[in-house]
């Protein structure tokens, strides 16, 4: 006699065998979710960068061409790169400095448009450099070239270069400025040329270059570089910060010393694996109010280039902190 209890009792088994057994392999095919990054995040020459968050969600980056014509890249979470093309083309690029190179871009959204400033300039070239800017209405491009806003013999600022833009109080300013003074003025409204009547105004003293301004608590903290930053493993440049209650400042240190003065807190230096630890871009604020810095940094393990790297800036007492003022090799990833 067939015994119906244990025929259904073995069906039971194998089914129930068969879906564990699917189930474990489909745990072990899984991948593990990735909740740590390591530095350098993008293992390609990309000094000066800057970095915007655009409508889409995505993270869009610019850096100086050591990529030629100015490259831009994706990214989801400031830690996976994507290179999706150029700003420029060879027809394109901007040309009012001639043979000279398109460095320290500073990318912004004004008035519905996507606004690229840009350093052109030469080694050596201190006097003929100068700033100008391009638009998109898409954040991957291309760019239209509008031209310089002005040069270093027209402003009357030596080695016009390393620009930043920042809008406050319904006003839109320019900051600028390489190892000769920081220096800001005002610009138009839509922020393609210099306001009529604006005049230049130093705003911290001849350490600096590369500066960013980032609004917090009140306070406006100028973070700047000093230093080397183009000579390999020997570079010494080393992000500093000062900050102050209005925006031209003064910018001060823990101390009370003006950054008019050379008088900086330093917030990353180079250690035994990076050198020339630089020119920052914009602060990034994640999910969990956590705030995010892009630099560059030359790896001595292989020392090809200006690598793109990323670490936390941290905050006590009012004041900016990284991790053993040094970059970290390994940290938990933003959260997007």
């Amino acid at each position: 006699m067939i015994n119906i209890a244990s025929i259904c009792f073995t069906l039971i088994l194998i089914f129930t065998g068969s879906t564990c057994e699917k189930n474990n392999r489909s745990r072990k095919n899984r991948q593990p979710e990735v909740k740590t990054y390591m530095n350098p995040v993008y293992n390609y020459s990309l000094p000066d960068p800057t970095v915007i968050k655009a409508a889409d969600g995505y993270f869009y980056l610019y850096a100086t061409e050591d990529i030629h014509n100015t490259p831009i890249l994706q990214s989801s979470d400031l830690t996976t790169w994507k290179l999706l093309g150029t700003a420029f083309t060879d027809q394109t690029r901007p040309d009012f400095e001639p043979n000279g190179g398109l460095w320290a871009p500073d990318i912004n959204f004004i008035n519905g448009q996507y606004v690229l400033y840009y350093s052109m300039s030469k080694w050596g070239g201190e006097y003929t450099c100068g700033i100008g800017l391009a638009t998109s209405m898409k954040p991957e491009g291309p760019f239209t070239d509008r031209g310089k806003l002005f040069r270093s013999n027209e402003i009357n600022v030596q080695n016009s270069i390393d620009q930043f833009f920042i809008e406050d109080e319904g006003k839109k300013f320019l900051f600028w400025g390489s190892f000769h003074g920081i220096y800001a003025i005002e610009l138009s409204d839509d922020g393609l040329s210099i306001k009529q009547g604006a005049e230049k105004q130093q705003v911290a003293g001849t350490a600096y270059e590369g500066t960013c301004i980032y609004k917090r608590g009140g306070y406006y903290y100028l973070f700047a570089s000093i230093g080397t930053c183009c000579e390999g493993i020997n570079s010494t440049y080393t992000t500093v910060v000062g900050r102050s209650q209005n925006l031209f400042g003064p910018y001060l240190n823990k101390s009370g010393q003006s950054m008019s003065n050379n008088g900086h807190e330093i917030l990353i230096s180079g250690n035994s694996r990076f050198a020339g630890t630089g020119h920052n871009s914009e602060i990034v604020t994640d999910k969990q109010n956590k705030t995010w810095i892009l630099y560059h940094a030359v790896d001595k393990t292989n020392p090809r280039g200006r690598l793109l790297m990323l670490d936390e800036v941290q905050w006590k007492n009012g004041w900016p902190f990284v991790e053993g003022n040094a970059p970290g090799l390994s940290w938990a990833r933003p959260s997007f």
